[in-house]
């Protein structure tokens, strides 16, 4: 199941984001924020999880780790591996 948000786009603009850029910000917010998983964040954000940890990096947000993002961890090295 899908839900759809609608932005308008003259907050977009506001903003200086573009809608894929936003769910970036969202992504980093909620996993910030504790309100996410690694895996949900950057699944939201439609990044790799080398793309979202480098992401971090260059904002110097401290990583969050705990069980949900080493099941998450295992599970992208499962896909990787098949």
């Amino acid at each position: 199941m899908m839900a759809t948000l609608n932005i308008p786009q003259d907050i977009l603009e506001s903003a200086r984001l573009t809608a894929p850029e936003l769910k970036i910000e969202m992504a980093v917010y909620l996993y910030a924020s504790g309100r996410l998983s690694i895996g949900k964040a950057r699944e939201l954000a439609d990044m790799s999880l080398w793309q979202f940890r480098q992401l971090f990096a260059s904002r110097q947000i401290p990583p969050h780790f705990d069980e949900a993002d080493l099941d998450a961890d295992i599970e992208t090295l499962k896909d990787l591996v098949l």
